[in-house]
C-alpha cells in the first residue's frame, strides 16, 4: 500500500553527539496519531565534521576570549552541515522538501550546567531553516530544565516508545561520548540517567597518543592491559554515588579530569591506559545497570559504541562479574541500526512538539511535569 498523509507523516532527525565525529541523519516515515505502524527510516546520512570545526567546537566546551562571536560562527558552521545532510536525505529518498512535516535539530552540546539552570546545545536553527525550507525544531533540553529538570537524557522516552515491551524489563543503553541507559521496566515505568564517559576519554587519550579520532573496533585497548588501581581511580568520582536523576558531560570528564587521574600512573603504558578506560566505561554502565534493573535479561546497545567489540566484550563481562545474565546485543536487533537511534529520537522529538504532545518523562530528568519540548523556527 503506498504511504498516505492519513498513515504516516515525514520528519528528518538530525544528532551530533558529545563525540564530535559529525552529524547523523534519518529521514523517517513517523507513525500518525492512533496510527499503530511502526518507524520506517527512508534514508540514512553521515557528515563528517572537518577538522577545523572539530576543533572550533572543543575550544567551546571551556571559557575563552571572545566565545560568542566564535560559538556564532561556529553555529553558522554547524547549520550549513546540517543542511548538507539535509539534501543527502532528500536525495536518498528522492522526496522533496515540501513533503517534509519539520526536522528536529538537536544542536551540538556546549555546555551542559543544569545545577546552574542552563544548557547550551550550539546552533542555528533559523539558518537551517532558511538553508532547508523545512520548519525546523530545536532547543529540545531547556524547556525541561526550566521546570526544575536535568534536560538530559531524552532519549529514554524514545526508548520506551519504540523499544519498550510489555512483561519484559529491558535496558537500552547509548554509548556516545557519554553512556547512559534506559531502564523499560515490565511494569511500563521508565528510568533514564547519564552513567559517566561512553567513548569521550578512549577518543581524548587516543587522538593524544595516535592522532585519530577513534579507536576502531577497540583494537588498541584490546592490545593492551588494565590496570586495576587505576580503574579503582578513574570510580573515585563523587557523580557515581548521585542517585538519578543525574546528567554529565565534558563538563565533568575531560582530559584535564584524566589528567589529574593519571598522577602517580606514568608507569602505565598507553596502551594499558586505554584498556582501562574502555573498562571503565564497562564498569559504569554494569553498575548502573545492576542497581536500577537486576531483573533484566537483555541489554540493547546504541552509540558509537555498540561498534566496540573489546567495550562490548567489557560491559559483558563486567555484567557477568555482577552475577547479571543479561544478553548484550545492538539494537539491530530491534530493527534499528546503533548509529540511527538518537536521530530517530530527535525526529520523533520534532514530531511530538508538533502534534503538541510532551517529550520528556519527568521520572528520567526529575521535571516538574510533562512538558512539550523545542522551539520552532518556521521555513
Amino acid at each position: 500500500m503506498p504511504m498516505t498523509q492519513s498513515i504516516s507523516r515525514l520528519y528528518i532527525g538530525l544528532m551530533s553527539g558529545t563525540s564530535l565525529d559529525g552529524v547523523d541523519g534519518v529521514l523517517a516515515a513517523m507513525p500518525a496519531d492512533g496510527a499503530q505502524s511502526p518507524i520506517q527510516t527512508m534514508a540514512s546520512a553521515y557528515i563528517p565534521f572537518p577538522a577545523a570545526l572539530r576543533r572550533d567546537l572543543m575550544s567551546l566546551q571551556a571559557v575563552s576570549d571572545n566565545e560568542l562571536h566564535h560559538e556564532a560562527l561556529a553555529a553558522n558552521t554547524l547549520a550549513r552541515h546540517y543542511a548538507e545532510c539535509v539534501t543527502q536525505l532528500l536525495q536518498q529518498s528522492g522526496m522533496q522538501r515540501e513533503t517534509i512535516t519539520a526536522i528536529g535539530a538537536h544542536g551540538q552540546t556546549i555546555r551542559h550546567r543544569p545545577e546552574a539552570g542552563y544548557t547550551r546545545q550550539t546552533n542555528n536553527p533559523a539558518l537551517l531553516a532558511e538553508l532547508t525550507g523545512i520548519d525546523v525544531i530545536a532547543d529540545f533540553r531547556s524547556r525541561d530544565i526550566a521546570a526544575g529538570g536535568q534536560g538530559a537524557p531524552l532519549v529514554p522516552a524514545f526508548h520506551r516508545a519504540v523499544f519498550g515491551k510489555a512483561g519484559e524489563t529491558r535496558i537500552v543503553a547509548n554509548i556516545g561520548g557519554i553512556g547512559n541507559i534506559s531502564v523499560l521496566t515490565n511494569n511500563e515505568e521508565t528510568i533514564g540517567f547519564d552513567t559517566g564517559p561512553g567513548n569521550v576519554l578512549m577518543d581524548a587519550w587516543i587522538a593524544q597518543h595516535h592522532g585519530k579520532t577513534y579507536d576502531a573496533d577497540g583494537a588498541w585497548a584490546a592490545s593492551g592491559m588494565i590496570v586495576p588501581d587505576l580503574l579503582t581511580a578513574l570510580l573515585n568520582e563523587p557523580y557515581f554515588m548521585l542517585s538519578p536523576p543525574k546528567s554529565t558531560g565534558r563538563d565533568l570528564f575531560h582530559p584535564a579530569w584524566l589528567a589529574k587521574k593519571l598522577a602517580g600512573f606514568s608507569h602505565a603504558a598507553p596502551a594499558d591506559v586505554q584498556a582501562t578506560l574502555a573498562a571503565f566505561t564497562a564498569t559504569t554502565l554494569a553498575n548502573a545497570i545492576t542497581a536500577h534493573a537486576s531483573e533484566a535479561k537483555s541489554v540493547y546497545v546504541c552509540g558509537g559504541g555498540a561498534y566496540n567489540a573489546y567495550l562490548m566484550r567489557q560491559l559483558r563481562d563486567a555484567l557477568t562479574d555482577r552475577n547479571h545474565m543479561a544478553s548484550v546485543q545492538s539494537t539491530e536487533a530491534l530493527g534499528i541500526s546503533p548509529n540511527h537511534v538518537e536521530a530517530l529520537a530527535f525526529a520523533w522529538l520534532a514530531q511530538r512538539h508538533v502534534e503538541r504532545k510532551p517529550g520528556n518523562l519527568p521520572s528520567v530528568t526529575g521535571a516538574k511535569g510533562l512538558r512539550i519540548l523545542g522551539a520552532l523556527y518556521p521555513a
